[in-house]
């Protein structure tokens, strides 16, 4: 996904759809709860006593800072 953009990831998020990532080496899923609020939780990590928390509450301005960051997008379905 060379060339996702964050207006694309931000209207994808806009649009009701949960995307699943990478950041950091560990998967994570976000989602949008309300105007600039979003839910980003852990999915996948192997170390019990990781520092990372399991959700946590991002405003548009933290998404858009941590986006250059995050690899491996793909779409949540319910298949």
């Amino acid at each position: 996904m060379e060339n996702y953009t964050f207006s694309n990831f931000w209207k994808d998020l806009d649009d009701g759809l949960e995307i699943y990532y990478k950041y950091m080496g560990r998967k994570y899923l976000i989602y949008k709860l309300t105007k600039n609020c979003y839910r980003q939780e852990l999915i996948k990590d192997d170390n019990e006593k990781s520092p990372h928390p399991k959700t946590s509450i991002l405003t548009l301005k933290r998404v858009k800072e941590i986006f250059e960051f995050m690899e491996e997008f793909e779409y949540k379905t319910g298949l």
